[in-house]
């Protein structure tokens, strides 16, 4: 059967990526950024999951086979999109240029798949590509933990004149909302997201190069 459970999971996980958009432009933060990280860590642990039941099933279809990294790529550059969207000036430099080598690379690779047409199988999914496209979500999950720690923080210390903000943190004043712990996981968030991302995009460059290089051949006049 085509419609089986991992073809309808990945086809979930496809829906899903528009969705995440979606949340914030009809929801208010931080809820938009709850709803985006609760549904694309709920899709990406799908990934994993349609492709071990699809094996163990014996339910591997053509179907499923295209999906998986179509829905893949579309849950990938629809979040990166929104969290180059909603950043903040202090750290989008840092962002933007992990998620252009990204965004190119995915450009880049379904350019050469295109072109070898029926030949395509000769770029067959590594294991460090399965091992990046992994890198990707957990990255984009804990930006998107980011900005919930973020908007808590400020509705938190919304109304607080800064002179009393900055002594909350400081030490100097009881930290009675909890201004530091949200502050110091805004920071945590952030720079690991941003590290794990950068891991993320020189894996993405390494198997483009190695999808390039295997492209060669078909290349000659």
């Amino acid at each position: 059967m085509i419609w089986n459970v991992p073809n309808i999971l990945t086809v979930l996980r496809l829906l899903a990526a528009p969705a995440v958009a979606v949340m914030f432009l009809y929801f208010t933060r931080p809820y938009a950024d709850w709803f985006a990280l609760i549904l694309f860590v709920t899709a990406a642990v799908t990934d994993w999951f349609d492709g071990y039941l699809a094996r163990t099933w014996k339910q591997e279809t053509k179907l499923g086979a295209m999906l998986d990294p179509i829905a893949d790529k579309a849950m990938v550059v629809i979040a990166l999109m929104i969290l180059v969207g909603y950043s903040d000036t202090s750290w989008t430099p840092w962002l933007v240029l992990p998620a252009t080598f990204i965004l190119f690379r995915e450009v880049f690779v379904s350019g050469l798949r295109e072109f070898l047409g029926d030949t395509a199988g000769t770029l067959k999914v590594t294991k460090l590509a399965k091992w990046k496209t992994t890198l990707q979500m957990v990255a984009i999950a804990v930006l998107f933990s980011r900005g919930v720690f973020e908007h808590y923080l400020v509705m938190s210390a919304w109304g607080m004149d800064e002179a009393l903000f900055d002594a909350v943190m400081a030490g100097e004043e009881d930290d009675l909302l909890g201004l530091r712990w949200k502050a110091q996981g805004m920071h945590l968030a952030g720079q690991i997201g941003i590290a794990l991302l950068w891991l993320a995009a020189i894996l993405t460059m390494i198997t483009g190069w190695d999808y390039f290089r295997k492209t060669l051949p078909y290349l000659k006049d």
